[in-house]
């Protein structure tokens, strides 16, 4: 079954002189848009009151007016008003309860963006034009974009190692993939990235781990300069670069592994993981953010939607590791150094693998009982076990 979904196709480009200085001049508009807006929110927020998008947009109006700001006038007005529309968003999940107060943007630690709408570019024939430029964006097409596409949103970006990207919204049909019997659970963990309930494990690349030693040398080397010299300018440079291949080849890694699980298993358990709780452990905080467990989630999530697939998240306080996939006993506590364990009665459990089995047997028990199953299962299916373990193992 085909699904039409909106989708983002990121390509690297080069821009000449002027559209890089045109790009960056627009980058510190947005900033100051934004962070002019937000204060002004922040303000009228502590007095009670609240200020909606439509008047922070009369107030844009009237900063370019004023001697101070007329330079506001020189780059396109769409990504200063996409930047007032992001700030309505993130107070919208604020006063939700969804996330914190905004933040002010930084010039050094933020990301640089802007974001133009469809009344802001021209695509026509694979050539990208941004308002205020006279020549096409030399995107490098390292995919072609939908037959047929009309991007509807260009969001163009760089990144401390000062790579240019590009990225475009647009409507793409893809094919589901077809129904499959497969199943698995699959346990995150840090000795081995994923652990599935087949007894396979998918080993852990550490990236960061990797690069350790020449990214320790190249901090050393920028802590050495002098602030505000070229050769600082330079040595943030080479750890930004460091930085950037680490994330790429993770990202890249994330990618595979979560394409592979879609397409061999029609239904994939997890467990939720409170990972911003997990990295406060500082012996393990640096090897956790290496892993990436919630990036692996989030790419599991799309690519099981649009893929027709079922992706079954297992509540964070089931007890997994201690828990015997064969007679269902909880065992006691267990140190992490302890990987292998044996059962009361008589099996031995791998500590990641047994985890998995669990995890995928209380996917599928609540699965069955969301479906109208059994509504008061006995005591093994209530912990995802007795006859869903049969399933989870076969």
């Amino acid at each position: 079954m085909a699904r039409t979904v909106k989708r983002a196709f990121k390509y690297r480009f080069y821009p000449t002189a002027e559209q890089a200085e045109e790009l960056v001049r627009t980058f510190g508009c947005v900033r100051l848009v934004y962070n002019r807006a937000l204060e002004e929110r922040t303000r009228a927020f502590a007095e009670g009151r609240r200020i909606s998008y439509a008047e922070s947009s009369a107030a844009l109006t009237q900063w370019k007016g004023t001697e101070g700001l007329a330079f506001l006038r020189d780059v396109s007005s769409v990504p200063l008003q996409q930047a007032l529309r992001h700030l309505q968003a993130a107070f919208s999940h604020f006063f939700a309860g969804h996330a914190g107060h905004p933040t002010f943007k930084s010039r050094r630690r933020s990301r640089l963006s802007a974001e133009y709408t469809r009344s802001a570019f021209r695509y026509h024939d694979g050539a990208l034009t941004l308002a205020k430029m006279g020549v096409p964006l030399a995107i490098v097409w390292s995919r072609p974009l939908p037959k047929g596409a009309q991007p509807s949103t260009v969001t163009v970006s760089k990144d401390a190692a000062g790579r240019w990207f590009v990225s475009i919204l647009c409507e793409d049909t893809i094919q589901g993939l077809c129904p499959t019997e497969h199943v698995v659970g699959v346990d995150v963990g840090i000795s081995a990235l994923a652990a599935l309930s087949t007894g396979e494990k998918i080993p852990n690349p550490r990236h960061e781990q990797a690069d350790r030693r020449r990214l320790a040398r190249a901090q050393r080397a920028l802590a050495r300069k002098q602030k505000g010299s070229a050769n600082r300018e330079k040595a943030r440079l080479r750890v930004a670069r460091l930085h950037g291949r680490i994330a790429d080849r993770r990202r890249d890694h994330l990618h595979k592994i979560s394409t592979r699980l879609v397409r061999e298993n029609q239904v994939i358990a997890v467990e939720d993981l409170a990972v911003r709780n997990m990295v406060k452990n500082r012996g393990l905080a640096r090897a956790i953010s290496d892993a990436s467990w919630r990036m692996l989630r989030s790419m599991l999530e799309y690519k099981a939607a649009w893929r027709g697939r079922e992706l079954i998240v297992v509540d964070r306080w089931f007890p997994s590791s201690r828990l015997c996939s064969g007679c269902g006993t909880i065992g006691p506590r267990m140190p992490l150094d302890a990987r292998v364990w044996r059962c009361a009665c008589g099996d031995s459990h791998d500590r990641d693998v047994n985890a998995a089995r669990n995890i995928l047997a209380a996917g599928l028990a609540e699965r069955r009982n969301a479906c109208g199953g059994t509504v008061r299962p006995d005591s093994r299916e209530r912990r995802g076990l007795g006859s869903v373990k049969q399933e989870a193992t076969s």
